[in-house]
């Protein structure tokens, strides 16, 4: 039986128009491509942005310290987290939110173990609030969870069909990888991920998929196996 690491940027959520708060249809989407692979016996966990919110604050949290802007950051996640497991709750499938930092109200507490039996269990876990720490992105949490729930694989989903030489969004004779290194990432400046999430990717031999989770049933794809978007490992 597989387990994957999810990732899913804040912005994924977002009206595509101004990529701020949760667009209902495409959480909805998302919810059930998700719905859809749990019932085929596939394990997920998934580590959410916070971009959608966060983002729209960040002038106004230009001149605070570093720290608190990124737990505000954090706490933009627990929103997003909430709202996808609702969206997973309509459908039927059995979920569970654990945030690194505490707030038992709406969610467990983050427990490795305790997220480990939760997937053997059928049940689809969404980790929050990040790593708990200030100074760490959302992509090094999704790393750090991988590594911890012993994942097959981290899916990371983005807005573009993989990892490219160029940004493909500004240059149109940019190429696609199939399959990269991690070495290749990293000499090579490619904007993937930051530098901690692919160090710790790699020295625990953890495949990472990039692919475009805006397209319907490319998320589906991913998690259960299907050769989207690029691989590196």
């Amino acid at each position: 039986m597989s387990r994957v690491l999810l990732k899913l940027s804040g912005e994924s959520f977002a009206n595509p128009e101004n990529n701020f708060g949760i667009q209902p249809d495409i959480i909805e989407r998302i919810a059930s491509e998700i719905t859809h692979a749990n019932k085929e016996g596939i394990q997920i966990g998934v580590v959410v942005g916070g971009g959608n919110f966060f983002r729209g604050v960040q002038e106004s949290a230009k001149n605070m310290a570093q720290a608190n802007a990124d737990y505000m950051g954090m706490l933009a996640t627990v929103i997003n987290a909430v709202a996808l497991k609702d969206a997973l709750d309509k459908n039927g499938t059995q979920t569970r939110v654990q945030s690194a930092i505490t707030m038992t109200a709406v969610a467990e507490p983050y427990i490795r173990l305790r997220a480990i039996r939760h997937l053997e269990k059928g049940r689809v876990v969404i980790f929050a609030a990040g790593t708990g720490n200030p100074y760490f992105t959302t992509d090094t949490a999704a790393s750090l969870r991988a590594a911890e729930i012993d994942a097959d694989v981290m899916l990371k989903s983005t807005r573009v069909d993989g990892v490219y030489d160029k940004d493909p969004e500004k240059d149109k004779s940019a190429t696609k990888y199939d399959e990269i290194s991690y070495k290749e990432v990293v000499s090579s400046k490619l904007k993937v991920m930051d530098l901690t999430a692919i160090t710790l990717c790699e020295e625990n031999e953890m495949p990472i998929r990039v692919f475009n989770g805006t397209k319907n049933d490319n998320i589906y794809s991913a998690l259960i196996g299907e050769k989207v978007g690029t691989l590196i490992k």
